[in-house]
Order: C-alpha cells, then structure tokens, then sequence
C-alpha cells in the first residue's frame, strides 16, 4: 500500500461530480435543501397511483459511506491500516473522472452532504427514511457508493479490511434504527478466505438480507475457491448479489470519448462475463439452491447473452458437461435481475424481455437512488402490458420472497 491509496478523495464514489465543494452553494441551498423537497413529484406520482396499497420494496439504492468515514474507520482491524486512515485519509480509490452529475446539473449530489438531519438518528437513516417516504418504499435495501470500485484495487487487503470495517459499521449503528432498511453485506471476493468468514460472521445479524460481490474485478467467479461460500450461502437460503459498477482505466473503454459511451458498456461488462462463468461451469447445478441476483444492469443485455450462449452451447455441448439444459434455462430459473436503469423506450421489446426472463417472478424493482439515473416505482406500474398481479410481484412480492422480508 502506497500513501497514494489513502488520498483524501471525498467524492462519494462519483470522482469530479460529487467533489463539488461545500463552500460553491450558497446560503439559501444550505437552509433550503431537503430530500422530502426534491422528491415531491415523486411523492406525487406515489399518491396518484395509490401505491400505498401495495407493497414496495426498493431493492437496490445507495449512501455515500464516504460521509460517515470517521465513524466507520475505527471498525478497520489492521491497527496500522485503521492509524493511516484516522491520519487523515480515506483509503480507497476514486474511478476516475467522469460526468455522473451531468457537468453538475445533478444538484442533489453537493446539495445532501449540507442537508440538516435530527440528531436523534444517524444521519445515513434519516436520508434514507425521507427517500423511502417520499417515494413509498416499504422496505429498501441500502448498499455502498465508492467502495464499488474496491473490487480493482491492487491489494487485496484492502478490499477485505475496508468491507469488513464498513459491515460493522453498518449491521451496528445503523440498520438497528429501522428494520425497513436492508442491506446486502460486501464481500470482499478477492480474498475467498476472509469473504467465507464475512459470511459466517454476518449471516444471521438484523437486516441482512444476503451478500453482495461488486462486479468489477477480474477473478474468475467459477473458480474452486468460491466453493465454500456458494455452499454456505445455499445453507443459508440467502441470495448472492452482483452489483454492476464500470471501471474507467478499463483498457477497452480508453477508445470511448464520451461518459455516456462508458456507462451504456460499464455496468454490464462485467456481469456478463460473470454470469456466463457460472452458467457453462454448471455452478446452478452445483449448487442448485443458490439464488443470485444481478444488479443494476438493466434488462436489455439479458435477452442477447441467452441468445448467444444458448447458440454457442448447442454447438459446443461437450465444453460444458456439468449443464443439463440450454443457459437461458438456468438464467431464466436460478437467476434474478433488479430493473435499473429499465431501458422502456421501446415497449415491444421491453415487453419480450420481461417474458423472456419470467418477470412476474424472477424480476425486483430497484430505484439506485440518488444516482442521476434513478428509477421511480411508477417505471414498472406504468408499463401497459402488465397485469396488476405481475406490478405487485415486481414492485414488491418477488423481493419480499428473495430477501425473506417476512422473517
């Protein structure tokens, strides 16, 4: 590790957009700025649509941990690493450049980190409970903003002391608060040994809802070491998330000049290759009770990687021998797919998607607030095609039963 590594980046995850400095909005944005007040529309859409009536669950939205870094560091085990960190630095590292706030028209992103909360609660609560009640979620399951990207940093260690210490931040002072907040526990995946650990450690603590893998990273996830922890997760009944993120000094975005280029690509290259390591390596059939879960994704790219494998498989049968049926099969039964960013310029499309994944079971809406590309509950009640029973198992019933919100 580097002094590099413990740079003060204090962007939330989000390089230039979210530095934007404190000292650049003025006054009345200091007094003014609330959550309940920049979602009224969508507390409005909520009221029209009487979505009250049915149950929400939000099952991929974020925090900026980066925030709340003095509470979290003292969590770090490595006492070296945990006194470079109260030195001064947050020892992470930024994705780079970019343009999430729209050359900063995304007001939100500088405008919340000055937004007054209670003192009663966390912070990190009662931002999240003003999203929740604005939008009508019921339940909502929180997950990291920069730490994403830990997934590509050089040293493992990193990874699993920065996720450890942010999991026990996170399972003891703040989900305790409000049993409407989940969480899906970080893995760090790098070290297969310390993630089976993660697991055993948090499995059964409140309002964890399972374990998520950030998908940026270069291991390959059918590999024997991931074993035990496919096992203890199928022990567990608890569902295994990846969670898309980009990776900007990725070499096959250097050629792409514009962020909207990177984006479209980024948060579903790595899923795909994730999904089909699993999928030809037969980890379904090994493990046939685990339920993985892709995360904001989108949907478009599911269809073309059924078509493509199911394609490449009947030809080539004998380089996957543990498959007993076509992999849009097992992509269609074993897996789940949050809907954000839902791609619903084209409805007839759209439409075949959702059939071809089984949505009415297999699909759980996700709104990835407060990202400048968040989706509202209203995405997946407007869609015409939809019975009101398919609505109700997207919008909520499918997650209650993946998470077990129930128990």
């Amino acid at each position: 590790m580097t002094d590099a590594d413990f740079a003060t980046i204090g962007q939330a995850g989000l390089g230039r957009d979210a530095t934007d400095d404190v000292r650049s909005i003025n006054v009345g944005d200091r007094s003014g700025y609330n959550t309940t007040k920049h979602l009224a529309h969508a507390a409005q859409q909520a009221r029209e649509r009487n979505l009250s009536e049915m149950l929400i669950v939000d099952a991929d939205a974020h925090h900026y941990e980066s925030e709340s870094w003095a509470d979290i560091i003292k969590y770090i085990e490595d006492p070296v690493l945990r006194h470079r960190a109260e030195r001064g630095g947050k020892p992470m590292l930024s994705r780079g450049s970019d343009n999430q706030s729209g050359s900063g028209r995304i007001v939100r992103y500088p405008r919340r980190r000055v937004e007054e909360t209670p003192e009663d609660v966390p912070r990190d609560v009662a931002l999240v409970r003003r999203e929740m009640e604005a939008i009508g979620i019921d339940y909502q399951v929180v997950f990291p903003t920069p730490m994403l990207s830990l997934g590509m940093h050089p040293d493992a260690y990193m990874e699993s002391q920065l996720s450890w210490a942010y999991s026990r931040w996170m399972t003891e002072e703040i989900l305790p608060h409000d049993t409407r907040i989940k969480t899906m526990i970080y893995l760090p995946f790098n070290d297969p040994g310390q993630a089976l650990r993660t697991v055993e450690h948090f499995a059964d603590k409140p309002g964890v809802a399972g374990f998520m893998v950030t998908s940026a990273r270069y291991k390959p996830v059918h590999d024997n070491v991931y074993m035990p922890i496919y096992r203890a997760l199928e022990e567990r009944g608890l569902p295994l998330g990846f969670h898309a993120v980009y990776h900007a000094p990725e070499r096959i975005f250097e050629g792409m000049n514009r962020f909207l280029s990177v984006h479209a690509l980024g948060f579903v290259l790595y899923n795909m290759v994730h999904l089909t390591n699993l999928v030809i390596n037969g980890i379904p059939e090994r493990f046939p009770g685990l339920k993985v879960l892709w995360i904001e994704s989108g949907l478009a790219w599911v269809p073309f990687l059924m078509q493509r494998l199911d394609n490449e498989y009947l030809m080539r049968t004998s380089e996957a021998p543990l498959l007993k049926k076509k992999p849009s099969e097992y992509m269609r039964e074993n897996f789940y797919y949050t809907t954000q960013p839902m791609e619903y310029d084209n409805l007839e499309a759209l439409q075949m998607t959702m059939k071809m994944i089984n949505a009415e079971t297999q699909l759980l809406f996700a709104s990835d607030f407060p990202h400048w590309d968040f989706n509202l509950p209203s995405t997946v009640y407007d869609l015409p095609f939809l019975s009101e029973h398919a609505k109700r198992r997207i919008l909520g019933e499918n997650a209650k039963d993946l998470f077990r919100l129930d128990h």
